[in-house]
């Protein structure tokens, strides 16, 4: 499905309008949230809604304002739409050691890749990407690393030295999802190449791209644009598609098929049953601390 210019009148929308377009980001957020504006953004791009918006700055824009209009007014709730572009940093205080205990004991994890033959992290190339699976992969306890594009050295090093500095002798698992365009698939490569050189030597790295790529554009019918005629980097790819272009859920669904499937069966049912018996064991300790 590609977008050509002027298939998509500009003319001011009638409040008739806007609202078949409102109605069409609340179905879509009902249907699946959270999802970045951007998410929603090529959601409504597309030529068979009954009010699309054009694929440009001005439409993502134009649904960007709506989101916010809709969240405000209370017909969307906040945290619908994910954003990890900006967050706050916080010092925890507590009044005695039971409190601590009982703040920490809903933060308990249980190890459920104590068992699995490799370790994993999932990379992204926005935080717009990142913010949509961020619930999954603290769900399924791997970190998540949005690299914005072509990641700085510390950056990489500094993911690199977590390894370096573990004994855990496991090959290391890294899936990671970005745009398919001139850029997109050469910061994969970039990164790829970084972390190897980052790495020590006994660490077996098995670097994979899950999306997006040429298959899953026709696969999933994703909205495509053509390449800049200017970029002269690899040549082979001859039209653009954004990761945000993949509906969040079929990403989320993605994502989680492949890391499951590095995880022993059960793991995570077992996992959660532990956690369970720890954090109530962690609230008795809170309790008889508390009563001292």
């Amino acid at each position: 499905m590609t977008y050509r210019a002027g298939t998509i009148k500009r003319e001011r929308r009638t409040r008739d309008r806007v609202e078949q377009l409102d109605s069409q980001i609340i179905a879509v957020l009902n249907e699946d949230h959270p999802q970045s504006v951007r998410h929603v953004f090529y959601r409504m791009t597309d030529p068979r809604l009954p009010e699309p918006v054009e694929k440009s700055d001005r439409g993502y824009r134009h649904v960007q304002e709506r989101c916010v209009k809709l969240r405000r007014d209370g017909q969307i709730p906040y945290n619908w739409i994910a954003d990890m572009s900006r967050r706050g940093y916080f010092v925890n205080t507590y009044s005695g050691a039971g409190d601590f205990i009982r703040s920490m004991a809903g933060h308990y994890r249980a190890d459920l890749w104590r068992d699995s033959d490799y370790r994993c992290e999932v990379w992204a190339e926005s935080r717009s990407i990142a913010s949509v699976l961020l619930g999954d992969c603290k769900d399924l306890a791997v970190d998540l690393y949005p690299c914005g594009g072509f990641s700085s050295l510390s950056f990489v090093h500094e993911a690199a030295q977590v390894h370096n500095h573990g004994d855990d002798a496991r090959p290391l698992v890294v899936f990671y999802i970005g745009d398919y365009d001139p850029a997109g698939v050469l910061i994969d490569v970039t990164l790829e190449r970084e972390l190897r050189m980052h790495l020590r030597s006994d660490i077996e790295l098995n670097f994979r791209r899950i999306a997006i790529n040429e298959e899953q554009v026709e696969e999933y019918d994703l909205p495509t644009k053509p390449r800049k005629e200017s970029d002269k980097r690899a040549q082979h790819i001859k039209y653009t598609v954004e990761a945000e272009a993949m509906p969040a859920r079929s990403l989320r669904s993605l994502l989680r098929l492949e890391v499951e499937l590095l995880l022993p069966e059960n793991a995570l049912e077992v996992a959660k049953v532990a956690e369970q018996s720890e954090r109530a064991h962690l609230a008795r300790m809170a309790r008889l601390l508390e009563a001292r």
